[in-house]
């Protein structure tokens, strides 16, 4: 591991009515606005929209694909902008220095149409 080096990313499926549904009963984030067309209508919204925690697990599993779990030392992201329904993430990541055997991670999920919905760093263990 070296710095510049770019993580394999990860390039995940639309973004579905039934992802959504999926990710709300495994996490247990029922929150309407990204299950129920009506009450995300009457959010202001157009239709619902992906859980910002569902892409910070896209982002855990670009890690975990790249270091097993045990090298990660710290993991956090900022969410920068909403998942809209048909989406198709990317999460990307590169190796900006690598120092006392550790390594320092700029990672970040990104759209087709160039939106970058999170941004984060990660420290693992080189």
């Amino acid at each position: 591991m070296k710095t510049g080096d770019v993580l394999p990313s990860l390039e995940l499926p639309e973004i579905s009515r039934t992802t959504l549904a999926l990710y709300a009963g495994a996490s247990g984030d029922h929150n309407p606005m990204h299950i129920d067309l009506d009450v995300a209508r009457s959010g202001g919204m157009d239709d619902v929209f992906a859980h910002g925690m569902l892409s910070m697990a896209y982002l855990g599993r670009l890690l975990t694909n790249y270091v097993p779990q045990e090298r990660i030392r710290t993991y956090s992201v900022r969410f920068a902008s909403i998942t809209p329904l048909h989406a198709t993430p990317t999460c990307t990541g590169t190796v900006t220095k690598v120092e006392d055997g550790l390594a320092h991670l700029d990672i970040a999920v990104t759209l087709s149409d160039g939106t970058v919905t999170l941004r984060g760093d990660a420290v693992v263990a080189a």
